[in-house]
């Protein structure tokens, strides 16, 4: 659910209620990089629930995760985070990775050794 909401607030450039555009201004990022990742996100997420496509949700889950570990290095390099935000992207990473290690056999492209 985060991947189509934050597709589709970035894609709004909503500022209402993570303050998405004041983030993305600090961070000294332009504004149509909101128009990107809410395009990215969006098309992971429809990756994610479409039935089979083994390989594609490898890519998806793989775009989740350069997404946080940018989120949080930018965050970090800019000094504008706070103490929220680097638990919510460390812990979203840990979701991430517990839900791509815990898919069932007929979403993966390999077994888990």
């Amino acid at each position: 659910m985060e991947l189509v909401a934050g597709g589709v607030l970035e894609l709004c450039h909503s500022n209402v209620a993570f303050g998405i555009v004041t983030t993305i201004n600090h961070l000294g990022y332009p504004i149509y990089v909101l128009n990107i990742l809410g395009v990215w996100k969006l098309l992971g997420a429809i990756a994610l629930l479409v039935p089979g496509l083994p390989i594609l949700k490898e890519w998806a889950y793989a775009g989740v995760v350069f997404n946080l570990t940018g989120a949080l290095a930018s965050n970090l390099v800019s000094g504008v985070h706070d103490a929220t935000t680097v638990v919510y992207l460390v812990t979203m990473m840990g979701i991430t990775t517990v839900s791509w290690a815990l898919r069932p056999p007929s979403r993966r492209m390999f077994a888990l050794s």
